[in-house]
């Protein structure tokens, strides 16, 4: 098998888990090489690796270069990405700076593939929340198509940073060594705008149009790019949740044709990168501490609303770091080479 020559740009959450996900997946890596803000070594599953800082020069002879990206800032992207590019390096960028361009991709594998041949040197990785949903009902909207989606997102902390994680663990241990009572905290490491332990607040990104966040118009404007249709009405809320990995979305669709419950399931449980989970007597159904780690998209509580004509409700859970940032990145490059 040909091999390729892969860089990892940026070390942080998602960037640890490309790493693993390329020894998971046995991607054929050639030579790989780890680039950050400063060099140094680091410890992935008790592998050293080393890691330099990045430079334009470091793209030399580069085929694939993955960057881990940010959100709601700058990435390295934008001042790495087209020097990379001109050294021969096809860029798979997981950072928001290039998803909303025309001139780039944006790519789930299970929905758009074919996408990625139309790349001018950059491929871009959607949000997190927005790959989950779209994995979920894109097999459905090519059975019966979709008029509206109204989706409210369930955000682990693990979603914006291992500043984010801490934060949650800290305000944890001081809530449960302080007693029941006691369920307001402050902690030395804020990275969010609330407390995170024992609380849930909507407020993910920033405020935008209408009174919405970025983030709730990213699940607007990237599902519209990716699934080729702007016609579909969406609506969303995002929600930050006391969870550390594994996002949770409630989502309701109103399908252009009627589809049973029975038949939802049936072409769900038949669509690539989806596992469904639905037997909620027997108290079966995803959630996120069993998706974290794995790479599909979990599915249950799909029901039938009964006051409206062709509403369905559909529970969607995946890991955000894995399916809904490293995996997904590489699984473009599976697709690209």
């Amino acid at each position: 098998m040909k091999k390729y020559n892969v860089a990892v740009v940026g070390v942080g959450a998602v960037g640890i888990e490309m790493l693993r996900s390329l020894r998971q997946r046995k991607f054929p890596v050639g030579n790989l090489s780890v680039f950050a803000r400063s060099s140094r070594d680091i410890e992935v599953d008790g592998e050293k690796i080393s890691v330099k800082a990045t430079s334009p020069e470091g793209f030399e002879g580069i085929n694939i270069a993955l960057f881990a990206g940010t959100e709601g800032e700058k990435g390295a992207a934008v001042t790495f990405g087209p020097e990379a590019v001109k050294r021969g390096a096809v860029v798979i960028d997981n950072g928001a700076d290039f998803r909303m361009d025309p001139k780039v991709p944006l790519v789930v594998p299970e929905v758009n593939a074919g996408d990625i041949k139309n790349h001018k040197g950059i491929i871009a990785n959607p949000n997190c929340s927005t790959i989950q949903m779209v994995v979920a009902l894109y097999p459905i909207y090519k059975k019966v198509g979709i008029k509206r989606i109204i989706v409210t997102t369930l955000q682990a902390s693990s979603g914006a940073g291992r500043g984010a994680v801490e934060q949650l663990k800290e305000e944890s241990i001081k809530i449960a060594s302080g007693g029941c009572d006691n369920v307001h905290v402050d902690v030395q490491n804020n990275s969010m705008p609330q407390q995170l332990a024992y609380n849930v607040f909507p407020h993910i990104g920033s405020f935008a149009e209408f009174e919405y966040t970025n983030e709730e118009w990213k699940l607007v404007k990237e599902t519209h790019k990716i699934m080729h249709d702007d016609k579909i009405k969406i609506s969303a809320t995002t929600v930050r949740v006391p969870v550390r990995t594994g996002h949770s979305e409630s989502i309701y669709i109103e399908t252009a044709k009627p589809i049973t419950p029975e038949a939802a399931r049936e072409v769900l449980s038949r669509s690539e990168g989806v596992i469904v989970i639905d037997d909620p007597k027997n108290n079966l159904y995803p959630m996120p501490k069993d998706a974290e780690g794995k790479d599909e998209v979990f599915v249950g509580r799909i029901r039938k609303d009964p006051f409206v004509e062709n509403g369905l409700w559909l529970w969607c859970v995946a890991d955000n770091l894995r399916k809904g940032a490293a995996t997904n990145a590489v699984q473009i490059a599976e697709h690209l080479i």
